[in-house]
């Protein structure tokens, strides 16, 4: 199969190794033309890593040629499968698909990596919504077996069942879920998260307890604030906006330690700090 993935961001590039590690030809690209060397030396290591490791018995060297990195989107030709992994904003969503719709193939699907966005209003940048699906990957997408598959109203039964076959084709976990904001995953740790942020921004612990307390006590493998660091804070936020506007919600709504610290320029791990300093790795 082959396969186009529009993004190479930190899930742009991850799910464009999957793809690879199972054997589809992948077209990579991004609207940041310097976005994309530093998209294959990250998979180029991730795959060096998963080698020393015994995960992957193929040579890495293999995988990374059916990579394909080309500069523009116009570039990516005509594909089985088209996977959006680009900053979660609506706009820019929709003029991309607009795009993508007028060279793709009638047969192929083309599917939105979203963590929160609507599937049904980003068909409708489409002429065959019907072949419009959800593909939601979690980070790190190599590792991490989840992958939502959300159906829009006007979504083919035969879409959706391909989509899951492609999925576990990959070695993932497939769950479908209707198009609601948040879908399953962060209609649920939306509020996991904020509610830890408030009882650091109310005083009730410092992070370090916070954390310690969910992995500990919740048994979770990642405390809530160590795990926003990790997606990224501006993201978190972004997420929460969406929630937010959709439900009209307080629970949904970004709290000021979040609102601040995005301001301030620090979004976590990609910046070298967030609710921990990172400057050391």
């Amino acid at each position: 199969m082959k396969v186009a993935v529009i993004g190479a961001g930190t899930m742009g590039r991850g799910i464009a190794q999957v793809f690879a590690q199972s054997g589809h030809e992948v077209v990579l690209t991004d609207m940041k033309a310097d976005a994309l060397p530093v998209a294959m030396k990250n998979i180029e290591n991730s795959l060096d890593r998963l080698k020393k490791k015994s995960i992957i018995a193929e040579n890495p060297g293999e995988i990374l040629s059916r990579i394909r990195p080309v500069k523009q989107v116009d570039e990516i030709g005509q594909n089985d499968l088209y996977v959006e992994a680009i900053f979660e904003k609506l706009s820019a969503k929709m003029e991309l698909f607009r795009s993508i719709d007028r060279f793709a193939p009638k047969t192929s699907i083309i599917a939105s990596n979203t963590s929160s966005i609507s599937i049904n209003i980003l068909s409708t940048a489409v002429k065959a919504p019907g072949r419009f699906i959800g593909m939601h990957f979690f980070n790190p997408v190599p590792v991490m077996k989840l992958v939502e598959i959300i159906k829009a109203e006007r979504t083919d039964p035969a879409t959706v069942e391909s989509v899951v076959s492609i999925a576990r084709g990959l070695g993932k976990e497939p769950v479908t879920s209707k198009d609601f904001p948040g879908f399953i995953s962060n209609r649920i740790l939306m509020p996991i998260l904020k509610e830890a942020m408030l009882c650091l921004q109310e005083g009730v612990a410092n992070a370090q307890d916070i954390d310690r307390t969910a992995k500990l006590g919740l048994n979770h493998p990642m405390g809530p604030l160590e795990l926003s660091d990790f997606i990224g804070l501006d993201v978190v936020m972004d997420i929460m906006e969406v929630l937010y506007s959709e439900f009209g919600e307080e629970r949904f709504k970004p709290p000021i330690i979040l609102r601040n610290m995005v301001n301030s320029g620090m979004l976590g791990r990609k910046t070298g700090v967030g609710f921990y300093h990172y400057g050391d790795e």
